[in-house]
């Protein structure tokens, strides 16, 4: 059986409250133990001295584009690309083609991931078939077939009384229902985020109200339901003031923040750039400090990164004609370290919790810690690591990301899935 010793390492886990040097010693791809000073001989050895050492980092809102649109990505590059990002585990989103709204689709896409995927890949599946919004898909087959959540991303449900019943059906089976808010009827034909800066550049405006009455509406569905909802890339001051009113009232609702809707605003987008054209779009200063307090005060339960390849031809387009959407799987780890842990506002325990207990437990995912028994899926963490991210060397397939050229301190430098180094920044092409 393999055997491997993570040794003297920071280890930073808050499923066990743990936060101390210690060795983690793995087993069969599982963990055995977490102890100090642990006795393994003949195992193979990695020294974690002045490395912090976390449970395996889940990213819950990937687009992997497979089926359908492997010109943008695979799950084989996406997987790829996750790992050097430091994440164990990716939840694929069901906007493929076929949608993933049949068991056929999902198993499809699970056995995809089992023979090209480095890192874990669990489906999402849609909750309307087609992801029309007009009927509810075979939600119990495609959980048998290993769906964990269900989501219509990137086409909200707009029927309320749909919605209602998509809730009523995931409760009974278990399954988070996630939604993308947006009113369609009020962000028709926005290209950014409606203010002084979407009329100084002369681009069609999307209001905050369109996401915010998307998520007071569904807090109240999930109330009268009592399912667990959850809010995907929350964007909002309003929106993330409901969502703690909600959780003050004790209803199952959780939401997640992306990564550039912390680090960036409005006024900070180069004008007319494609990479950043996003939804939700990039809100203003108010909001993207509303998301970092909601972050820090756990209101915001989860980082996720809304990985959304986008091939070059599409993106290179004039800014009202190219798609939404920006790459982030190698990025989020080091602009949580520069906008969060850096600064203050979170410590290195919160920063894992956001990005790896908390989403293993809104999917209800065996991971998330470090316990003996459960699955050897690892991120290995260097605070003081300076690099710079180049996105013509990213495993990605795509392009579009706001980041390329950024300095960082802070990244993962291993991840390891199963037992198994899958990335290393010392060996990383």
């Amino acid at each position: 059986m393999r055997e491997l010793l993570i040794r003297n390492g920071r280890v930073v886990d808050p499923s066990t409250q743990r936060d101390g040097i210690a060795d983690v010693f793995i087993r069969g791809g599982n963990i055995v133990a977490v102890a100090p000073n642990f006795d393994a001989a003949g195992a193979k050895v990695f020294d974690a001295s002045g490395l912090v050492v976390a449970p395996g980092f889940v990213d819950m809102h990937v687009h992997l584009r497979e089926p359908g649109f492997e010109y943008a990505e695979t799950i084989e590059s996406g997987a790829k690309a996750a790992a050097a990002g430091g994440f164990t585990t990716i939840c694929a989103m069901p906007n493929t083609s076929p949608v993933n709204d049949s068991a056929t689709v999902t198993s499809y896409i699970v056995e995809r991931a089992r023979r090209h995927a480095i890192v874990k890949v669990l489906p999402i599946g849609a909750i309307t078939k087609n992801s029309a919004g007009e009927e509810l898909a075979g939600i119990g087959s495609m959980k048998n077939a290993g769906i964990v959540a269900i989501s219509d991303d990137g086409k909200p449900v707009m029927n309320a009384r749909l919605m209602r019943r998509a809730m009523e059906v995931a409760g009974s089976l278990g399954l988070p229902v996630i939604n993308h808010c947006e009113d369609l009827t009020l962000s028709a034909g926005g290209d950014m985020h409606e203010g002084a800066e979407s009329v100084r550049l002369g681009l069609r405006g999307i209001p905050s109200c369109s996401e915010d009455v998307m998520v007071a509406r569904d807090i109240l569905l999930a109330e009268v339901t009592g399912a667990h909802y959850h809010v995907a890339h929350i964007s909002t001051h309003h929106s993330v003031q409901m969502v703690g009113f909600a959780k003050s009232r004790g209803l199952a609702v959780t939401c997640e923040a992306t990564p550039h809707h912390f680090a960036l605003s409005d006024r900070r987008m180069i004008p007319y750039d494609s990479n950043y054209k996003m939804k939700p779009p990039l809100r203003g200063t108010s909001d993207a400090e509303m998301v970092l307090d909601g972050l820090a005060n756990g209101t915001v339960d989860a980082i996720a990164t809304d990985h959304a390849p986008h091939a070059g031809s599409e993106k290179m387009q004039e800014f009202e004609r190219c798609p939404f959407g920006v790459i982030g799987l190698e990025t989020a780890i080091g602009l949580a370290f520069r906008d969060l842990v850096h600064p203050g506002k979170i410590g290195l325990s919160r920063l894992v919790e956001l990005f790896s207990t908390a989403p293993a437990r809104i999917l209800k995912l065996n991971a998330g810690t470090l316990r003996p028994g459960a699955p050897a899926d690892l991120t290995i963490l260097d605070t003081g690591r300076e690099w710079t991210y180049d996105v013509n060397k990213s495993f990605s397939k795509s392009r579009n990301s706001p980041f390329d050229g950024e300095r960082f301190k802070g990244g993962p430098v291993a991840t390891i899935v199963n037992g198994a180094f899958v990335w290393r920044a010392d060996s990383a092409a």
